[in-house]
């Protein structure tokens, strides 16, 4: 919105700082930041009275984790609204790209909504059924997929780019809406997995998007994809100002979901980060890329899926507790020792994933 600051100006004056969107990317972290420190205080001392005894706590898990009975959750609204807010504020409202990545955030934020408020009113871990909720996040994985579509050029439209090869695009006609599907869901429930530590689901998010905000802001700038041989996506530069805010909003919960956790993000926030990740993935034609510097999200992912198969096919598990960060706890790691180890795991996978934007 405060892009449109720029029609005031003669080129030479502050007001023509709007037009840059490094600039705008600042303003809306600074914004997001903000909102967090200014609202999160606030929003916790409601879900505290609404909620009363908090987030149920699951009688398989940890012996630890009892100590957290009581915790609101829900706090994802928090870093939902601080990037909903800073976006609309700095970000401009033309871009297709920036309205696609809202709608898969907000969309998934609402499904996790419901299976949070399920949990809390009926003070049991179930929520709302698991196939209603793929059900729905398949639908709105749909409907972003073919958006994107539409927004990308000719020449990339349903193909898929490898990271490392250079030009090398493979074609995957209507089966491209599938795959973009399957990233969409993948990284929301798996970022969703992952959020069973304080702290530890947020920070990797917020290293992600910063990798991809880089990405995105590179294949939007044809100048940038000359000099990288990355394939050109335009607009794509405008979603820096959604994942700055990420990040903005992000510190601004992890001042108050640093352990000892004042509240939970919920199925709220992790659905609509992992949403908003796979998003942009697709939007800049990097979803390979995303496994890379999500790496561990897909580890906590499979995790999950290996001790299923395994389990239903020896009756034995292959981990002491899955998602795999239970297993470390089971094995006498304390949870600052594993979330921050996590936290130094996500950042050299951002900088891998970051290298393939140069090595072709």
């Amino acid at each position: 919105m405060l892009y449109w600051l720029t029609a005031l100006s003669d080129g030479g004056d502050v007001f023509n700082l709007f037009r840059y969107i490094t600039f705008r990317a600042g303003g809306a972290f600074m914004t997001a930041l903000f909102f967090g420190f200014i609202f999160g205080r606030p929003l916790i001392n409601v879900l505290r009275r609404k909620q009363g005894k908090g987030q149920p706590i699951r009688d398989d898990g940890p012996e630890s984790h009892f100590e957290k009975a009581g915790t609101p959750t829900m706090g994802g609204l928090l870093i939902v609204g601080a990037v909903s807010t800073a976006t609309l504020l700095w970000a401009r409202w033309e871009n297709g790209f920036v309205w696609l990545v809202l709608f898969v955030t907000l969309a998934y934020a609402a499904i996790g909504f419901a299976d949070d408020f399920a949990k809390v009113s009926k003070q049991n871990t179930k929520g709302v059924s698991s196939k209603i909720r793929l059900l729905l996040g398949f639908l709105i994985a749909a409907i972003a997929s073919y958006w994107a579509t539409i927004l990308h050029p000719e020449a990339l439209q349903f193909r898929v780019a490898l990271p490392v090869f250079k030009d090398l695009l493979l074609n995957f006609g209507v089966f491209f809406i599938p795959f973009a599907m399957f990233v969409i869901v993948g990284a929301a429930n798996a970022v969703n997995l992952t959020d069973g530590l304080d702290g530890l689901a947020i920070m990797p998010s917020m290293i992600a998007a910063g990798a991809l905000g880089i990405i995105a802001y590179a294949v939007g700038r044809v100048d940038f994809t000359e000099y990288l041989d990355v394939h050109y996506v335009p607009g794509t530069g405008e979603i820096l100002i959604f994942t700055a805010s990420l990040i903005g909003g992000g510190l601004g919960f992890l001042w108050y979901n640093a352990p000892p956790a004042a509240v939970f993000m919920g199925d709220t926030g992790s659905l609509a980060l992992g949403g908003a990740l796979g998003a942009i993935a697709v939007a800049t034609k990097h979803e390979l890329v995303l496994g890379i510097v999500g790496g561990v999200f897909v580890v906590e992912a499979l995790s999950v899926i290996i001790q299923v198969l395994y389990f239903k096919r020896t009756g034995k598990r292959v981990f002491l507790m899955a998602p795999i960060h239970h297993h470390y706890e089971k094995k006498g790691w304390a949870e600052p020792q594993i979330v921050i180890r996590f936290w130094i795991i996500s950042l050299i996978l951002a900088m891998i994933g970051l290298a393939t934007l140069k090595v072709r």
